[in-house]
């Protein structure tokens, strides 16, 4: 494993759209462990692809210690409820922001196997499906954050 470069907000590649992955390679199963180590490293809860400088559909996520979610080409396919909470991002350091997001998310996405499932999340996890799903289409929390403050 190999912990990656994050880029950070001001690089062009965090506004861009990611491209689906179609076929799920020895390159992309290394990739999802290198996303892993690098999220882990900076103390982050979530990562998508862009942050690493890779256009593709890939977010990992770890709300609870032990507990890695790994989505290919994920969607929310449900969302219900609000909650409106302090969010920061490892690609805008010494920020956060309040954000409002739906208080339940649910994600269909394929797994490392390239098996689909689906999953759902409320509160932390909610948030961070929105969030890191949002990085997959070019959008930041500060794009939707109603203030934001120094983290330091």
């Amino acid at each position: 494993m190999a912990k990656l470069k994050i880029v950070k907000i001001g690089d062009e590649t965090l506004r861009k759209t990611c491209r689906p992955v179609d076929v799920i390679t020895p390159r992309i199963l290394q990739l999802l462990d290198d996303m892993v180590e690098t999220m882990r490293a900076a103390d982050g809860v979530g990562l998508a692809a862009p942050q690493v400088g890779i256009l593709r559909r890939i977010v990992v996520i770890e709300t609870e210690p032990g507990n890695v979610i790994e989505l290919i080409n994920p969607k929310i396919i449900a969302r219900a409820g609000e909650q409106t909470g302090t969010e920061g991002c490892l690609s805008v350091p010494g920020k956060c922001g309040t954000v409002t997001r739906p208080m339940h998310v649910t994600v269909r996405a394929l797994n490392r196997h390239g098996e689909e499932f689906e999953m759902s999340g409320s509160e932390l996890l909610a948030r961070a499906f929105c969030h890191e799903l949002d990085h997959l289409d070019g959008k930041l929390y500060v794009d939707v954050a109603d203030e934001m403050f120094d983290n330091n």
